[in-house]
Parts: structure tokens; sequence; C-alpha cells
């Protein structure tokens, strides 16, 4: 496999506090990659690692196949774009200007693109008006037109819906959407609105406390979130009793509510909690979603470190 980036022990220690141990990420080509992980968890940490806004301390990593150290570094840059933590924007200046500044920093010889760029980020009918005088969605959009300057391969995207309205985030999905299907660019999401990556990703990369806890692409998370059934009922010892009696796995939600798990006979169930007198009031299938994924599994791991820093 193909892949646009790869971490490899990579590491991070400001003094004596380590916001990165020992990370190996792998980014495949073509990739909407969702980096997962709370607040403090080590994910700006690396984006500006990669960015080559900070150099590691410990491991490397490779854009591209060309590892950090060479200096044909410079050149997969070159097919990197990213919006780090706020978009850097001039706000004394139109959408069309500030992109004509980004123009001239990377020495592009002609304009000539500016307006599909506008267009391509909904920014095309914003005229004479200053940034200053934007939405936050617009503004985090002109961001991403600017980091597309050039035409990247690759675009870091750190918590890019995070302040945004329902609107701003679903529009901000869409041109994500957009960008990787249209334009095959390779999507690299640090985010904690984990209901909203989860309608993005293809693959997904959980760190905590500094540390890669794991990797999975989407279609694996898929099948190992499990199934299961939500039952309310009038009586939750009855319940219980009928549930351990049919060797169902199950979890108490409160006093009349329960996850079940598995794939029991409705019938049959229903049935047997009505023979001990316990009324069922709904029943309905739903299925562990990635939030409650995550939790899981973070909630699993041991303190590694006392990171506080993102």
């Amino acid at each position: 496999m193909e892949y646009v980036l790869e971490t490899n022990g990579l590491g991070k220690k400001y003094g004596h506090f380590t916001a990165l141990s020992d990370v190996s990420m792998h980014i495949p080509k073509g990739a909407i990659y969702g980096f997962v992980g709370r607040n403090g968890a080590g994910k700006t940490t690396l984006i500006r690692l990669i960015c080559g806004l900070q150099r590691p301390t410990a491991g490397g990593y490779s854009l591209f196949g060309k590892p950090h150290t060479s200096h044909e570094i410079r050149e997969s840059r070159k097919r990197m774009g990213a919006v780090v933590e706020t978009p850097s924007i001039y706000l004394e200046l139109t959408a069309e200007d500030n992109l004509k500044e980004q123009y001239r920093v990377l020495g592009l010889p002609s304009f000539e693109d500016i307006p599909q760029l506008l267009q391509l980020v909904g920014l095309e009918n914003t005229g004479r008006k200053k940034a200053g005088n934007f939405s936050l969605g617009m503004r985090q959009r002109l961001g991403i037109a600017i980091a597309l300057a050039g035409s990247p391969d690759f675009l870091v995207l750190d918590e890019p819906a995070n302040g945004l309205d329902p609107q701003g985030i679903v529009e901000m999905r869409e041109l994500i959407l957009k960008l990787n299907r249209e334009r095959h660019i390779t999507v690299l999401i640090s985010s904690h609105i984990l209901d909203e990556l989860s309608r993005l990703a293809t693959h997904y990369g959980f760190i905590d406390r500094g540390a890669m806890v794991q990797e999975i692409t989407a279609q694996e998370l898929e099948d190992t979130c499990r199934k299961c059934i939500l039952l309310t009922v009038s009586d939750n010892r009855a319940m219980c009793t009928v549930l351990d009696a049919m060797g169902l796995e199950y979890q108490l939600l409160s006093d009349t509510e329960a996850e079940i798990y598995g794939q029991p006979t409705v019938t049959e169930l229903v049935q047997a909690l009505a023979e001990r007198g316990c009324t069922v009031s709904s029943i309905r299938e739903r299925e562990e979603g990635l939030e409650n994924y995550y939790m899981n599994l973070i909630g699993a791991q041991p303190d590694k470190s006392p990171a506080s820093e993102s």
C-alpha cells in the first residue's frame, strides 16, 4: 500500500514534559484519515511536526516516501497544504487578495486559478468584502482555499469544524468530501466532533496521552462495532432474570432500560418477559457508534503520561 504519511516511533518532549511518545501512523493515499483524541492528547503537536513547524525529539516520519531528515522533504512539503489551529488570513484583505498574497509567497506565476478556487470553497460572491467581516465558517473555508493554493495532494486540517454552527459543519463536510472524491486529495482531519467525523473518515487513528492507541479502517470499525437492542420495560428485575436465563449479554442503562447484545429472537424475548409480568414499552435496534467505541477504547487505557497539551 502507498502511504502519503508514515511516522515511526515519533516523539516530542518539551523539557521534562512528553507531548508525543512512540507514535506510529500510516495514512494511505486517497484516504480521509480521522485523527481522534481528546483535547491535550497530542493531535496538534503531531500536526506541527509533520508540517515542519517543530522538530521531533525521537523517531521520524516520511512524506510521500521521503524521510523528514532528507533534503527532498522540502519538495514533499510543497505537495502538502495545512490549516493548523486557526486559518492564517489577512483580515483587512478580501478573499481574492488573501489568495493573491499566498500565490506570491509560493511563487506561482499567475492568478488565473483564483476564481476557480474561490468557487470551489463557496466564496466566489464575496466581492470586496474584507475577511474581517466574514463569518467563522467563511474564514475556515478561506483558510482551506489558501491551503489549496499550489494544488496540494495532501491536506491537513486541525479541527476544521470547531466553533461552526450546524450549517457550517455540513458545508465543511461537503467541501472535504468534494476535495477527496473529485480532486483525489488525501486528507488528515484532527477532530473531537466524532459524530461528524464518522460521516467522513475512511481510516482512523486514536491517540491518547501522547500515544497512538489504535489505527483502524472505517470498514473494520463498522465490523467491530456491535449492534444491540435497546429495551425499555416495566420491571428490570424480571428483565434481568429472563436475560440471564437466555444467556444474553446486556448492560443496564437505567431502572427501565437495557442494551442487549447478540441476536435474540424478539418474539421469544417478549413472551418470556410477559410470562413474568414484565411489560415491554419499546424495543429498537441500534449500533455502537464511533463515540462509544472511542470512549471504550480510551477508557481502557492506563495513564501513560501527564500530557496536557494538544
